[in-house]
């Protein structure tokens, strides 16, 4: 299905992601310095790209998708996000592998399944009226 214009950023920003994801599985020392520099990377691209594109989903969409009624999708963003969350806080180096495969698991889910089910079930007038300004860059 095509991508939604109200989608179309958040979709984007899975694109950096997964870049990232393949920054990481390129790392492949846990122990060494520039795995260390890896993590450091993780925990700021967290900080400035992924924590706020959660906050977006969670403030619009989840909301939404959960009033139509999709609540097994809503649970699991919600956990994939804590579950990221918790481990950026308390990770390091060693935690590389595991936080690519959640990021990388989580990105898959939400463009084949809640973005997908948002477009279904919100459609795009619903979807548009998700963020003031129209788009998601309002945040």
């Amino acid at each position: 299905m095509k991508r939604d214009t109200a989608l179309r950023e958040l979709s984007s920003e899975h694109h950096a992601g997964l870049v990232l994801v393949r920054r990481i599985r390129r790392q492949t020392a846990a122990t060494s310095a520039a795995a260390r520099a890896r993590w450091a990377e993780v925990v700021e691209r967290f900080a400035a790209e992924l924590e706020p594109h959660f906050r977006k989903e969670e403030a619009g969409l989840l909301p939404a998708l959960q009033a139509a009624g999709e609540t097994a999708l809503v649970e699991r963003t919600l956990n994939d996000h804590a579950a990221m969350r918790q481990l950026v806080a308390g990770g390091g180096a060693a935690d590389l592998p595991r936080f690519a495969r959640l990021l990388e698991e989580h990105i898959r889910f939400e463009e084949k399944e809640l973005f997908e089910a948002a477009q279904r079930r919100l459609g795009a007038e619903q979807l548009a009226g998700l963020w003031p300004s129209g788009g998601e860059d309002a945040s």
